[in-house]
């Protein structure tokens, strides 16, 4: 039997990153990314957000905390970790996705007035700050500005 435990999200980061180290001088941090989520029914027709917890360790985190803030558009691939711990009220259970990887899809509305030094690294830089997986520093946006954007809704996709 294959267990797997794999999540990707793509949405905004919901407040600006606060990078903290352990006493081991490992960098996390904690995010929360507001994923929309589009519903129909009879009653309501319109358009929810679910927002998710995440962590970052070591790389992923300082690039979060160095080119991400609130509004930016992410990437997040992980997988879901559960713990608990006991609180002031008792057990407190606690559900999170664990991020492998992050990838910046775009910056943040309040993030476009980033420094000219930063945006001109960011644009052709295209290094990776984990093991295993590419960060994109460049906005999508700078790439595409110019081409029509396509509204595609859950119907049109075969694996919906």
């Amino acid at each position: 039997m294959i267990n797997i435990n794999s999540v990707t999200l793509v949405g905004r980061i919901t407040k600006d990153i606060e990078l903290r180290k352990t006493s081991s001088n490992t960098s996390v941090c904690n995010f929360t990314v507001a994923v929309d989520r589009r519903f129909q029914s009879q009653q309501n027709a319109g358009q929810s957000a679910d927002f998710i917890n995440c962590i970052a360790w070591r790389q992923s985190a300082d690039f979060l905390s160095s080119y991400a803030s609130k509004g930016t558009i992410v990437a997040v691939e992980g997988r879901i970790q559960t713990r608990s711990y006991d609180g002031q009220n008792g057990k407190v259970y606690v559900t999170e996705v664990v991020a492998d990887n992050v990838q910046i899809i775009s910056p943040s509305r309040q993030g476009a007035s980033v420094s000219q030094g930063q945006n001109s690294y960011a644009q052709s830089s295209n290094q990776t700050f984990t093991p295993s997986v590419e960060h994109n520093y460049g906005s999508m946006d700078d790439d595409f500005s110019n081409t029509p954007s396509l509204d595609i809704s859950s119907d049109d996709l075969p694996f919906y």
